[in-house]
């Protein structure tokens, strides 16, 4: 352990949790290295720049890398071996993609390989990464054992799924209570005293890695399924001239209920990949996860829908339109465009022939339709499209819509329900609700 520090620390993933969960024990006056390879991101980084949209305490997670990095408390690498060399705190975040519908292990397994290659007797391997239920015991623990060492006897192995929301990171790392398994008590309860240097929350104890595994996954599927019930209640309210949002709102006053919010799809990395992590599992034991299967047909039907809606309301033939989208992140207020419905709804509408301008503040311009302004989305468009909330404009501004937006038959579609308090609608604008 170094002079003046609590923990030495290699947190291997630099993605929308490593990142973070490095800053949070760097706070907690830890020195990490954080291990990616991704050599770009790592330079990035190294140099300051993060287009993570998170913070802590009024501070943005900009100011608080750069403070880290001055002080010498974190630093990045593409070197695990590195990385390796003084750390006894290994966490691991490498997720897993899911590619046509199954996980792609390829990237969680070249992670552990690496550190495989420079385990220490001693170490601590800690995986907060969502994984398919039994791969703890049959993937994790063998590849690290490729190291010549035992896990339990001669290194310590936890699981602690990561729980946070994207954009409340460095709030839930520190009070989110925390599920810990290891191969051994021992090794459980080594995790549970690294997670005590960031968290304020409850450590809860689970019987194995499998109850873990499962309990993460089923967390995610439950939010799936829940915002599945109000997506499909959507497509009958809005032919009854009701409002999703209303009913909701009026549903949710009982005490025992708590519907989730309707919206344009599920997106991000956890909730959509969350039954593609079960499904193997159930294939393996003969069962069929039909409720939950349902919610992600559901759920993915969604961009769709808002497709067919701005192409309902077209003044013009879709090769003639242009339209406005305002949100591309997967959810309000952040700066994560993996898997977002928004950009599912981009595609329907492009296949059908129409001009996309979209505008979102926060999301990297790295998509070719996006622009710099809501004034240049709404420039001439027929209509427009609201995906997502963000911090940088304001949709509620209607009336500066009507002026940018083509007069000849303008239009909204609403996903989040901005506009159903709306006192005055400009002239000839029409509001759709999805």
């Amino acid at each position: 352990m170094a002079e003046g520090y609590f923990n030495e620390v290699a947190v291997f993933g630099l993605g929308f949790v490593g990142l973070p969960l490095s800053l949070c024990f760097t706070l907690a006056n830890c020195r990490v290295v954080g291990v990616d390879v991704d050599a770009g991101l790592v330079q990035e980084i190294n140099n300051g720049v993060t287009y993570h949209h998170e913070q802590y305490r009024g501070f943005p997670i900009q100011e608080i890398l750069r403070q880290e990095l001055a002080r010498g408390s974190f630093r990045a690498t593409t070197d695990a071996r590195e990385a390796l060399g003084r750390a006894q705190d290994i966490v691991v975040t490498v997720g897993l993609p899911v590619i046509g519908g199954e996980p792609d292990t390829g990237p969680l397994t070249g992670c552990l390989r690496s550190i495989a290659a420079g385990l220490k007797p001693g170490d601590l391997v800690l995986v907060r990464s969502t994984l398919v239920p039994g791969m703890m015991r049959r993937l994790v623990k063998p590849l690290l054992e490729e190291s010549g060492l035992t896990a339990g006897r001669d290194f310590y192995l936890g699981y602690a799924p990561e729980r946070i929301a994207e954009g409340r990171a460095f709030e839930e790392f520190v009070t989110m209570p925390v599920v810990v398994s290891g191969i051994d008590e021992l090794s459980r309860n080594e995790a549970a005293a690294l997670l005590r240097i960031i968290t304020r929350a409850e450590t809860l104890p689970a019987s194995s890695f499998e109850a873990a595994e499962v309990a993460k996954l089923i967390e995610n599927i439950s939010r799936d399924v829940g915002i599945a019930l109000v997506n499909e209640l959507s497509a009958l309210t809005g032919t009854m001239g009701i409002n999703t949002f209303e009913v909701v709102r009026l549903a949710n006053s009982h005490k025992r209920v708590k519907l989730l919010q309707p919206g344009p799809g599920v997106g991000g990395y956890c909730l959509p990949n969350a039954f593609h992590y079960l499904a193997p599992v159930a294939r393996e034991a003969g069962i069929d996860l039909e409720l939950m299967a349902a919610a992600r047909r559901v759920n993915d039907a969604m961009p769709r829908r808002v497709a067919d809606a701005v192409l309902r309301l077209l003044p013009v033939p879709p090769a003639a339109a242009r339209v406005a989208v305002l949100g591309l992140a997967m959810k309000d207020f952040s700066s994560d465009s993996r898997q977002s419905p928004a950009l599912k709804v981009v595609a329907h509408l492009q296949e059908a022939g129409l001009a996309i301008r979209a505008f979102d503040p926060l999301v990297p311009d790295v998509y070719p339709f996006q622009v710099g302004s809501l004034e240049k989305a709404l420039d001439g468009a027929h209509g427009a499209v609201v995906l997502a909330r963000q911090q940088g404009f304001e949709p509620e501004n209607v009336e500066a819509f009507a002026r940018f937006l083509d007069p000849s038959a303008p239009f909204i579609v609403d996903t989040k329900n901005i506009y159903a308090n709306l006192k005055i609608v400009p002239a000839g604008l029409r509001v759709v609700f999805i």
